[in-house]
């Protein structure tokens, strides 16, 4: 956990403020009340904007967003040495994606009951991991199938992969 001194505290406060912004800005034009930033090295590498409803894509949350530009920004699928803010605690999809990218820190702002209350309830999907997967209102079924491994295969095959 990094320790948040002073000086981290304003820093933050100074880009949470702008994640804020952003998602109050998307709601005034019809989106969700969700923004996201990437920073590496005091600098904005990129922005982003809950876009689900407008792009009609599940997964254009305001942090998936932000990643996608930022990765587009330096050229790499690695964001190691940047951090996330945003506006709302990150839900499951979105911190899976910070962990993907390899961000060093997530920074939010309001948290998931904040959500709740607007109406969106992360905290279903935080309970729902937390299940036996018999337990969930969505069969998730294994088929193994003779070639099930052949794709892996394939991938270990190439010498000239991009490991992640």
């Amino acid at each position: 956990m990094t320790p948040v001194t002073a000086g981290t505290a304003a820093v933050d406060a100074r880009w949470l403020a702008r994640t804020v912004e952003l998602a109050v800005e998307n709601v005034a034009n019809g989106g969700g009340p969700f923004g996201a930033l990437i920073v590496k090295n005091g600098e904005l590498i990129a922005e982003g904007q809950n876009r689900v409803t407008a792009n009609l894509d599940p997964t254009a949350h305001a942090e998936v967003v932000a990643i996608r530009a930022a990765c587009q920004v330096v050229g790499d699928f690695s964001l190691a040495g940047a951090t996330l803010y945003t506006s709302c605690e990150p839900c499951p999809l979105c911190l899976a994606a910070a962990l993907w990218a390899r961000v060093d820190r997530v920074v939010f702002t309001a948290d998931r009951h904040d959500a709740a209350r607007g109406g969106f309830d992360d905290r279903e999907f935080y309970e729902l991991f937390g299940k036996e997967r018999t337990e969930w209102h969505i069969p998730i079924d294994s088929v193994r199938t003779d070639d099930a491994p052949a794709p892996f295969d394939a991938w270990l095959s190439r010498p000239d992969r991009t490991d992640y």
